[in-house]
């Protein structure tokens, strides 16, 4: 062997170890893939010799020395012990196979460097990690975590939010999932479990478990509401997240952009949580019934809009934290003018219980928020009836009232 060859090939396997050291790579892992492109090298550039090995039933294996980097061919049969086996290594075949596998053990160790990163993220799912916007690819945002790369798709971001190169954010490791790029690391800005992790993070209490998070409805981007319960004598849950002048619940809205948040008292009283959810509203008598399942809330006429909320964000918020279907109306206004809310409202208008027709003629107007339902709007929705269009305003009347 010449002292040139000789050189290559322990600078080859020097870099191997070096690349292998540096990323965490396990050096079996690329030997492998340099044996198995070894052996597709030989029967690619001695197909006859390697044909007449297959027809014998005899197998080319490679073997490549981690100390030395030196290239070995061998053959026998498929159970053969190593002593068994014949060296057939070409003349010159190290240099040529070298070559033939670069490009094998590159996408190997890219592939291996890729397991690893996303081996060291999945322990992490659950989490709020904070990350840096990288670039945009198609609609969805790509985040740099550190020592892997994140992508956030545009059901996971929030609406409100713009996201700028090179800006850092909190972000939610919500899972890892198959693509057609491969596996991928999945994080959201839009999940509950965002606003949970960020109070864990800014509140001690929650952090050691002396404050638990028992629900959580949000819009991302517009308002959440958390409800909290304490699990030792003597700590007040929610003083403990608002903090001292605030600064912790604050710190949790400026990691969000400025999202409002409520935080609320859990109870396991149903009517007693209820009326906590849908504060600032006071005043309020609350019935059940079992058959409908539905909670009617009678609200004193002043206090009607703030239960609602603007856009009824508020009672839908309640209805979602406290797992109920809420029916608000005015203790001045008819039955059929109630406000219902069930916290899974797709639009605004849904809260309106209209028929299903009439909803969806809107929907296919376009007119999916309150604000759309003006008179001169409504009358030129195509297929709503007289009695609709009436209904339609009666319910709107009393919403805004």
């Amino acid at each position: 062997m010449d002292t040139q060859t000789l050189s290559a090939r322990t600078e080859f396997a020097a870099a191997i170890n070096q690349i292998c050291s540096e990323r965490g790579i396990s050096t079996d892992t690329v030997l492998k893939a340099i044996n198995d492109a070894l052996v597709a090298s030989f029967k690619k550039d001695y197909p006859e010799q390697a044909l007449k090995f297959e027809e014998d039933e005899l197998i080319v294996s490679a073997d490549v020395d981690s100390d030395n980097g030196q290239f070995r061919l061998f053959v026998g049969k498929e159970d053969a012990k190593k002593k068994e086996l014949k060296e057939i290594t070409p003349p010159g075949f190290g240099r040529i196979a070298a070559q033939a596998a670069k490009q094998v053990i590159l996408q190997t160790i890219r592939e291996a460097e890729r397991d690893a990163v996303l081996s060291e993220y999945q322990e992490h799912l659950g989490e709020v990690m904070s990350g840096m916007v990288q670039r945009m690819d198609g609609r969805n945002v790509v985040i740099d975590l550190g020592r892997g790369q994140a992508v956030m798709p545009p059901e996971e971001q929030v609406h409100t939010e713009y996201y700028r190169l090179n800006s850092r954010l909190s972000v939610y490791l919500k899972e890892i999932t198959e693509t057609i790029k491969g596996k991928q690391i999945i994080v959201s800005r839009a999940d509950d479990h965002l606003l949970a992790g960020l109070f864990q993070r800014e509140v001690p209490e929650v952090n050691s478990g002396a404050v638990l998070i028992k629900a959580i409805a949000r819009e991302p981007g517009s308002r959440s509401k958390v409800a909290v319960e304490s699990t030792q004598a003597g700590v007040d849950p929610v003083g403990s997240c608002v903090g001292q002048k605030g600064v912790r619940v604050q710190a949790v809205i400026n990691e969000l952009n400025n999202e409002k948040i409520d935080i609320i008292q859990f109870s396991e009283e149903k009517d007693k949580f209820i009326k906590s959810a849908l504060a600032p509203a006071e005043g309020l008598t609350i019935v059940f019934d079992k058959h409908s399942g539905e909670t009617t809330i009678t609200v004193p006429d002043d206090q009607l809009s703030l239960a609602i909320g603007r856009g009824g964000q508020n009672v839908k918020l309640a209805a979602k934290l406290t797992g109920s279907k809420l029916r608000i109306i005015s203790d001045k206004a008819t039955e059929d003018t109630a406000i219902v809310a069930t916290g899974t409202e797709e639009f605004e208008i849904d809260q309106l219980g209209l028929d299903t027709k009439s909803r969806n003629l809107l929907v296919e107007a376009g007119l999916t928020h309150i604000e759309d339902l003006m008179e001169d709007k409504l009358d030129k929705v195509k297929g709503l009836g007289p009695k609709s269009l009436e209904k339609i305003k009666v319910q709107l009347a009393s919403y805004k009232s």
